[in-house]
């Protein structure tokens, strides 16, 4: 597998990024079409609650894209290898996280959009469950299959 294949998914997944902490993803064009939504399903719901439940969508979507993006990076970091080892982890979450924080400055010069530490926590936050989920999707996997090969295990040192 070439290099552009195995770093295309991340890579792309990085211009979603991006894209995402632009204006055009701001709290106030985000929330013109998931308020609405937000206010179809709890019709009594007063605005405080619908301002609440969309600055949790919002989080989410944080949480989910460094998820993601987690999982491509692990992927190009392994390239043609099996299984899962810690050192891919640490070297997927390292970029999640320092991709964070630029991301996060980036939006510092959008006037629109605000820097904040507790959303490059989040960010990391979905990077490290993704590589925890993966470890146990390999040891589960592993256990599961007694004959499994040895590159099935999720090894903790490489």
């Amino acid at each position: 597998m070439g290099w552009l294949k195995l770093w295309l998914p991340a890579i792309g997944w990085a211009g979603v990024i991006s894209w995402a902490s632009t204006d055009a993803f701001s709290a106030t064009h985000t929330s013109g079409f998931i308020l609405p939504i937000l206010h179809w399903l709890f019709p009594h719901a007063s605005a405080e609650t619908l301002d609440w439940l969309h600055l949790c969508i919002r989080k989410a979507g944080h949480f989910a894209e460094y998820f993601v993006f987690s999982l491509f990076l692990l992927r190009a970091l392994r390239g043609e290898h099996r299984g899962w080892q810690l050192r891919w982890a640490i070297a997927a979450l390292a970029i999640a996280a320092g991709y964070s924080v630029l991301d996060e400055f980036h939006q510092s010069f959008v006037l629109s959009r605000a820097a904040s530490p507790w959303d490059s926590l989040i960010d990391t936050s979905g990077a490290a469950t993704a590589q925890v989920a993966l470890w146990l999707w390999f040891w589960f996997h592993a256990r599961r299959l007694p004959d499994a090969p040895d590159h099935a295990t999720p090894r903790a040192h490489d």
